[in-house]
């Protein structure tokens, strides 16, 4: 079985969708179908520093989604990646599909000129945070969050 990352394509919408929708049930978040339509078409909007990349096992069933979003930073003269969701379908974790997903954005962001590859997780994501503290480095923040 082989796995192929590549960025998404207008036409993956159907199969992004479940796992949009699994990634956030994950998190205890539901989100308005508007919200569904608006972030894929921005991850395919040019104008925008939103990219997105898909897993597929064996060229046909999609298994993996990442997101990414580039910005600027007040402590870098380059700009910054961030990963902002990860989700790989149950049948292939620990197969090597989220570092593969990882990888392709970090590819990404080296070749827009960023120097910061960041992401997040929650404290309680045990099997996320395997694969991260063995590819990456904790940085030791906390995130707080104000309601606007």
């Amino acid at each position: 079985m082989t796995v192929t990352v590549r960025p998404l394509e207008p036409s993956d919408r159907a199969q992004w969708g479940p796992l949009w929708e699994a990634y956030l049930r994950f998190y205890e978040t539901v989100l308005p179908e508007q919200q569904y339509e608006l972030t894929f078409s921005r991850l395919l909007d040019p104008a925008e520093p939103m990219y997105g990349f898909a897993a597929f096992e064996d060229d046909r069933k999609m298994v993996g989604i990442v997101h990414a979003i580039f910005h600027r930073s007040c402590w870098l003269p380059d700009w910054s990646c961030y990963l902002q969701d990860l989700y790989v379908h149950m049948s292939q974790r620990g197969k090597g599909t989220g570092e593969a997903l990882i990888d392709a954005v970090a590819d990404l962001a080296r070749q827009k000129g960023a120097s910061r590859l960041h992401w997040l997780t929650h404290e309680s994501n045990a099997t996320a945070r395997r694969l991260y503290d063995r590819v990456a480095q904790n940085a030791g923040f906390i995130q707080y969050r104000k309601p606007l």
